[in-house]
Order: structure tokens, then C-alpha cells, then sequence
């Protein structure tokens, strides 16, 4: 936004496009090697043990010789975009000027592709750094519709990611999300509704309404992300691909009678919509 070459000071630009000077000289500091360790482990802990706050997680990490403050800890997860799943107050990071939606999935029972999709992000580590994996979910068949590996958690990309969807499969009954700024923005929002879709949102840390994303989160990882060291941002939206790939057409589910989340998509899929 500032051009350091255009005849107005710097200063008058700013002053133009109301921020301060500070922002406009501001340079962030590079994430230090200890900092990026100790994001993977509580990764790693908030995986294991989703109900941890930032208090027991500095507990169980002193217990692993690994000493870090409170409030240390809860800038860390605000950039990992995680928390605590457990039913509390406050426990979800949405901006309060946003709308918020009600809760569909009560008692409502999926059977249907296209019924419901839900859309989540996760934090993803590198060999030197981080970024997110945002992903589009069909529910009754755990289908990975679309997916998008970014930098930065903005909306922009979840909309990007569920239009992906929306132009290669349809357009759902109800879209689900939790109540992460990204999701609660209003370019995310109307993306949905202009469709005729209905909004979800989970209730403050009800673990159970994404369950099925947060399951795939621990599958991607656990079988595919903490077996590599991404050396860039390149190399692990190429693996991630490569893996969402396998895990739609190869990797069978119990859940699913042994069959494949693809398999199950198409057989669940509505006959009118199969004809479209």
C-alpha cells in the first residue's frame, strides 16, 4: 500500500490511509528455532489431549523439562489458531464484530453425500517455520472435497477453498465451521449463503461438532506430516496433495464398511445430483 517512490512522504501516505508510521516501518521478527519446537510439541500435546488450556499444557510441558510461561504459551497457540476444545467461556477466537451462526447438526442424522460439509484449519509445521491447511469435508463419506495450503489465516482462503468445492461437487444442504474469524467474516459468509446453503456454526468448544475434521487432522499428521521435514511452502502443498489423493481413493475406514471416502461419496451421493 505505501510506494516508498511516490511523490507524497511517507508520513502524508500513511496519514492517508489512517495507520500509523509504526506499522508502516514495522519489520517482524522471524520466529526463532525454539519457538518453532515447542509449537510442534504442543501441536503434537493438542492432538493428543484436545481439552488441554495453556495452563495444563505448561504443566505436562515442566513435567517434559521444557519450561515455558502461561502467557508465552497462549501467544503461541493464538498463532497456531488453536485451543482448547472444552466447553468454557471464551474459548473461541472469533472478531466480536462478526455475526455468528446457530448450530444446525443437532439430531440431525447424515447419511447423505452433500448433506453436510464441514470446513476446518490446522496448523502444519516445517523443517523452518509454518502454515495452514484449510480443507472442505463432505461428513457422511470424511471426503476431502478440496483443500488449501496459505501462510496466513485470513478469510479469503476459506472462501477460495469451499468455492473450489462448490465448482467440482455441488452445493451442500449445510456448511459447518467453528467460530474462527475466518469463517465468521462476512466474505466467508455471504460465499455460503449467495449459494443457498445453510450456515453451521459449533458451539464454544463443543469438540464433538467438527470431530470428523479434527480426525482428519490426526490422520494427515500423524501419517504423513510428522514423517517429513518440509523444507518450503512449495514442497508441502505438493506432499499434502499428493497424501489428500491417496487418503480419497486408497485409504480405506472401518467407519465406512472398509471402503474409501471416495467409494462412499459416489455411493451416497443423491441420484439427481449423480445426473447433474
Amino acid at each position: 500500500m505505501i510506494d516508498r517512490e511516490h511523490p507524497l512522504s511517507v508520513a502524508r501516505q500513511a496519514k492517508l490511509l489512517d495507520i500509523s508510521r509504526g506499522a508502516v516501518y514495522y519489520r517482524p521478527r522471524p520466529i526463532s528455532d525454539a519457538d518453532l519446537a515447542l509449537m510442534r510439541r504442543i501441536d503434537e500435546l493438542h492432538l493428543e489431549h484436545p481439552f488441554m488450556g495453556a495452563r495444563m499444557l505448561r504443566r505436562v510441558l515442566a513435567r517434559q523439562g521444557i519450561h515455558v510461561g502461561r502467557r508465552h504459551l497462549c501467544t503461541l497457540m493464538k498463532r497456531m489458531g488453536i485451543q482448547a476444545l472444552c466447553p468454557q467461556p471464551g474459548t473461541s477466537e472469533r472478531h466480536p464484530q462478526h455475526k455468528v451462526y446457530p448450530y444446525l447438526l443437532r439430531k440431525v442424522a447424515i447419511s447423505r453425500a452433500n448433506q453436510v460439509w464441514a470446513l476446518d484449519t490446522t496448523y502444519i509445521p516445517m523443517a523452518r517455520g509454518f502454515v495452514y491447511l484449510t480443507a472442505v469435508v463432505d461428513v457422511a463419506s470424511r471426503r476431502v472435497l478440496a483443500h488449501k495450503v496459505a501462510i496466513t489465516l485470513e478469510a479469503c482462503h476459506a472462501r477460495e477453498v469451499l468455492e473450489q468445492a462448490f465448482v467440482r461437487f455441488g452445493v451442500p444442504e449445510i456448511v459447518n465451521t467453528d467460530q474462527g474469524s475466518q469463517f465468521t467474516a462476512e466474505e466467508f459468509t455471504q460465499a455460503v449463503l449467495a449459494r443457498g446453503c445453510r450456515l453451521s456454526m459449533d458451539g464454544k468448544g463443543a469438540w464433538r461438532d467438527n470431530v470428523f475434521v479434527e480426525r482428519l487432522w490426526r490422520t494427515i499428521k500423524y501419517e504423513r506430516v510428522y514423517l517429513r521435514a518440509y523444507d518450503g511452502v512449495s514442497a508441502a502443498k505438493l506432499d499434502i496433495a499428493q497424501f489428500i489423493d491417496w487418503y480419497n481413493t486408497e485409504r480405506p475406514h472401518s467407519s465406512l464398511d472398509d471402503q474409501t471416502p471416495d467409494q462412499t461419496y459416489w455411493a451416497r451421493l443423491p441420484a439427481l445430483q449423480q445426473a447433474a
